[in-house]
């Protein structure tokens, strides 16, 4: 699987990723060890980003869990997320002991207090237990408020939702993003799962097939991929061998115009 820098920092990572929110969020054994088998084909195909919250439930502990005695060969992405900086500092001492006292790219969920949650961050980042700080949103409403927190100089990376029925980031985000130098975290590449209820045939995918394509959500996750803006997708998935299709998405050929086009217009049938 082809791997990117994340913008101007210094980590590389896999072009696919692994999104936990909901199907992470478990309990009991026989399902935190459907997580763990997940991480263990993630990891064995090269997906070895995972992107999580304390939003997401039990996501963060169950994904910390799985990657025991292994941290070291995966990536971990999490967020802090509540208006408190009291609880942001439990949440963020929470995740760093989860995942081994350290976070490879810790992000302020949903903007929200992101002026006194990125000291914090900062401050972890300089003592080495962060190593790029960024931020998300999901509403198009939002996005005057990304764009006005990546202008800051402060953030490394941002993650927004792209997929040929949500293009709202080609407007303005993609573009600052490519001119500040900032990595590209890309949720919801299958629409959160919108777009695969009714996947094209066989038949309609026949002209992707030049380009490594065979199944409705290898050609949605190169769409994405297929932007040089985007660094990395997180579909999130909870069937097995799921992660590795997935994954088979992620070297080039990429798309070029048509292809994207052809995608898009698929998408919408």
């Amino acid at each position: 699987m082809e791997l990117r820098r994340l913008g101007k920092s210094d980590l590389t990572v896999p072009v696919v990723g692994v999104g936990t929110w909901r199907v992470f969020d478990v309990r009991g054994r026989k399902a935190e060890q459907r997580v763990h088998d997940q991480v263990t084909e993630a990891l064995s195909v090269g997906a070895t980003l995972f992107d999580s919250s304390p939003m997401y439930g039990n996501a963060e502990r169950v994904l910390g869990q799985a990657l025991h005695g292994r941290r070291d060969d995966a990536l971990v992405a999490t967020k802090v997320w509540t208006p408190s900086l009291r609880e942001g500092q439990s949440q963020i001492d929470r995740a760093l002991e989860y995942f081994g006292g350290g976070v490879d790219l810790y992000q302020v969920h949903n903007l929200v207090a992101w002026e006194d949650h990125l000291p914090v961050l900062e401050a972890l980042q300089a003592e080495g237990k962060v190593r790029v700080v960024g931020a998300t949103h999901y509403s198009p409403a939002a996005f005057g408020e990304l764009a006005k927190v990546m202008r800051t100089g402060r953030i490394q990376a941002i993650q927004i939702p792209y997929n040929p029925a949500e293009t709202e980031v080609e407007r303005k985000i993609l573009p600052l993003a490519e001119e500040l130098g900032l990595g590209v975290v890309v949720m919801r590449p299958l629409g959160a799962g919108r777009l695969m209820r009714r996947p094209p045939t066989q038949n309609d995918l026949a002209p992707l097939k030049d380009f490594g394509v065979e199944t409705w959500s290898h050609a949605l996750i190169k769409w994405v991929l297929s932007d040089q803006r985007c660094h990395v997708a997180i579909p999130a998935t909870s069937r097995p061998g799921r992660i590795t299709e997935n994954a088979g998405a992620g070297d080039p050929p990429w798309f070029g115009p048509e292809a994207r086009e052809l995608v898009s217009r698929l998408a919408w049938v």
